[in-house]
């Protein structure tokens, strides 16, 4: 997981059924010159076929879009574009829409309508490795945490062999902390964290930090009492 060199201007696929949506998009996300609009889509199949001919560092993911909607279009790219991260964007604050997005290797899941701050906010954290929940949602995601605690999935209870600091790595990121965070707490370097949180998920099989959070809830490496 490389994280978006600082400096350096983001770039950016917007995918939206509605064109007078990705034009309102195009002045948010290049509004401080700190991000770049480089392609658009319509549907699923155009976000895949622009991701995989640009390689953006970021896409803005409509979830409901005619044909292949925006989560499969999220599991796609992210098997031929391991390194973008993609933003969903949505009006729907269902809790099934947000698991599934997840569970498609998401890194962000923002409501539609949000002030344009958030929107580069939460391009620039993603950028940065983070995972942006919006806090009308995080709540969702803590019950969901509470009754995997209680309640873990069978077929998952043997862990990996991940190393004794990759699983102290992984406790760090499933409570919300940045890289940054995760160095400083650790007392070593931030690239040192990202090797860590790579080699996590590709020994877990998973695709984001967020859904490693779930992950370590469900094999209770998270105290039920934090």
């Amino acid at each position: 997981m490389q994280s978006v060199s600082p400096g350096t201007v983001t770039r950016v696929v917007i995918a939206d059924d509605h064109a007078q949506y990705r034009r309102g998009m195009q002045i948010v996300v290049e509004l401080e010159g700190t991000a770049r609009v480089v392609g658009e889509a319509s549907n699923g199949d155009e976000a895949l076929a622009v991701c995989t001919r640009l390689r953006p560092d970021i896409v803005l993911m409509d979830v409901r879009m005619p044909g292949v909607g925006g989560i499969e279009a999220c599991r796609r790219i992210r098997w031929a574009v391991p390194e973008t991260r993609i933003i969903m964007l949505t009006m729907s604050d269902e809790e099934d829409d947000l698991f599934e997005a997840i569970k498609a290797g998401a890194s962000g899941y923002l409501l539609k309508g949000v002030p344009g701050e958030e929107v580069l906010a939460a391009i620039g954290r993603v950028g940065e490795g983070q995972a942006i929940i919006p806090a009308s949602m995080a709540a969702i995601l803590l019950t969901e945490f509470a009754r995997l605690s209680r309640n873990p999935e069978p077929f998952q209870r043997t862990l990996p062999p991940l190393t004794d600091r990759e699983v102290e790595v992984l406790r760090l990121v499933a409570r919300g902390q940045a890289n940054r965070e995760i160095a400083e707490g650790l007392v070593i370097s931030e690239n040192t964290v990202k090797n860590h949180v790579r080699n996590i998920l590709e020994k877990l099989h998973l695709h984001s930090r967020v859904e490693a959070a779930v992950y370590a809830h469900q094999q209770h490496l998270i105290p039920t009492d934090e």
